[in-house]
C-alpha cells in the first residue's frame, strides 16, 4: 500500500522550495523503500531548482542520503529491511560493455526505480540524480543501496552519497595520486575538501589548497592541506608553481566547475601531470585552449564522475577508516537542520558559510 510523507519539492526554476505531501508506492521488483535519517544538502541539488541540469520540474531534491531499508520488491537480493544503507546514484547494471570490461565506475547504464513518487494530485516528481531524499521515506533501485557499518552516524555516513565521496574518489581513483606526489585543489568547499583529504590519505607530500575565501582556506588547513592560496590576492598558476620549484603539480584537481578555474588547473600541473575536472560545469560553458598547448604539455586530462567510485568497495571502506580515526569525516558536517530549512541551507551555501548542511529526521 502506498504511503504518504513529507519532502522538499522544487516546483519551478528559481522557485523557493516547499514541503509537499508525497505518495511512496510500494517497490516493485528490484526495487527497495528506504526510511531516510539524513540527507545532505549538496551544490546538485541547488543546481536542479535553478535549472542547470534540467527542466524536467518538479523535482523532489536530495540525493545524498543515508537510512534503513524498510521494505524490498521481488527478487532484490542486495540488501534486506532493516539494513543500513548509504544510497548512491550510479547503480551499476553489471551488463554494460564498461561493466564487461572489469570497469564497473563507469557504468554506461546504472538505473533508477522504475516506478514513480508523486503529489497527491499525481503529478509525477524528478527525483534528484534517482534518488529524492529530502523526504522521510523514498523509493530507489535496490542496487542503489549500499550496507554499510550501523555504528557511524547517519549524517556522516550520508556524506559518501555525493560529495565528500566525489572529491575523495578524485584522488585516489580518478587522480590515482602516489606517495610523494604534488597536489592542488582549486575550490576548496565540501567536494574540494574532501579531494584535500583523498590526497593526503593516498600519500601526496605536498597539498596546495586554493581558494578565494579565507575562511574556507582555513578549514582546507584544518583538513590536511599543507599550504594555501588565496587566488583573489596571488595569481594561483604562479603561487602553484613556485610552492612546487616552479614546475607545478603532479595533480590539479579542480572542484569548481568554471572555464576560468579550469584553465588555471591545465597550466597549474607540471609537464605529463594530471588534471582532474570533478567540479560540475552547467550547459553553456565553454573552454578554449591553444591545441599545442594540449600537446606540448602532456599528461591526462579527466573528468571525474563520482569520483569514478564503485560504491560497494569504497564506501565501506571509508567507513571503516572513520571509525578507526584515519579519516574524520564528520569535519565535513557543519549543522544539521530540518526538513523546512533546506531553502536557508542553500542561501548559506552561496555566502560560503558551511561545507554540508545535513537535514535529520
Amino acid at each position: 500500500m502506498a504511503q504518504r510523507v513529507r519532502g522538499v519539492v522544487a516546483p519551478g526554476k528559481n522557485e523557493p522550495v516547499r514541503i509537499e505531501t508525497i505518495v511512496v508506492p510500494d517497490p516493485g521488483p528490484g526495487e527497495a523503500v528506504v526510511k531516510v535519517q539524513a540527507c545532505g544538502v549538496c551544490h546538485t541539488d541547488l543546481h536542479y531548482k535553478q535549472g542547470g541540469i534540467n527542466d524536467d520540474y518538479p523535482f523532489l531534491l536530495g540525493h545524498e542520503a543515508a537510512g534503513v531499508v524498510e521494505s524490498v520488491g521481488e527478487g532484490v537480493t542486495e540488501v534486506v529491511p532493516g539494513d543500513f544503507v548509504v544510497l548512491n546514484w550510479r547503480a551499476v547494471c553489471g551488463q554494460c560493455r564498461a561493466c564487461l570490461r572489469g570497469r564497473p565506475w563507469y557504468c554506461f547504464d546504472t538505473h533508477n526505480a522504475r516506478q514513480k513518487m508523486t503529489l497527491e494530485d499525481g503529478t509525477e516528481l524528478t527525483p534528484a540524480l534517482g534518488i529524492g531524499a529530502f523526504a522521510e521515506k523514498t523509493l530507489v533501485a535496490a542496487g542503489q543501496c549500499t550496507k554499510v557499518d550501523p555504528e557511524v552516524s547517519p549524517s556522516v555516513a550520508g556524506l559518501l552519497g555525493c560529495g565528500v565521496m566525489a572529491g575523495i574518489g578524485a584522488s585516489i581513483n580518478t587522480g590515482a595520486v602516489g606517495r610523494g606526489d604534488s597536489v592542488a585543489v582549486i575550490g576548496c568547499g565540501g567536494v574540494g575538501d574532501a579531494a584535500v583529504l583523498g590526497a593526503r590519505l593516498a600519500g601526496a607530500a605536498k597539498v596546495i589548497a586554493v581558494d578565494i575565501d579565507d575562511r574556507k582556506l582555513a578549514k582546507a588547513a584544518e583538513i590536511g592541506a599543507t599550504h594555501t592560496v588565496n587566488s583573489r590576492s596571488r595569481d594561483a598558476v604562479e603561487a602553484i608553481r613556485e610552492l612546487t620549484g616552479g614546475f607545478g603539480a603532479d595533480v590539479v584537481i579542480e572542484a569548481v566547475g568554471r572555464p576560468e578555474t579550469y584553465e588555471q588547473a591545465f597550466y597549474a600541473r607540471d609537464l605529463a601531470g594530471t588534471v582532474v575536472l570533478v567540479g560540475v560545469p552547467t550547459p553553456e560553458m565553454r573552454i578554449e585552449l591553444p591545441l599545442l598547448d594540449v600537446f606540448g604539455r602532456g599528461g591526462s586530462l579527466k573528468s571525474s564522475w563520482y569520483g569514478d567510485c564503485l560504491p560497494s568497495r569504497d564506501f565501506p571502506m571509508l567507513i571503516d577508516l572513520h571509525r578507526q580515526g584515519r579519516i574524520d569525516l564528520g569535519a565535513f558536517v557543519t549543522e544539521t537542520i530540518g526538513l523546512g530549512d533546506v531553502e536557508a541551507a542553500f542561501a548559506r551555501m552561496g555566502e560560503g558559510d558551511v561545507l554540508r548542511s545535513v537535514v535529520e529526521f
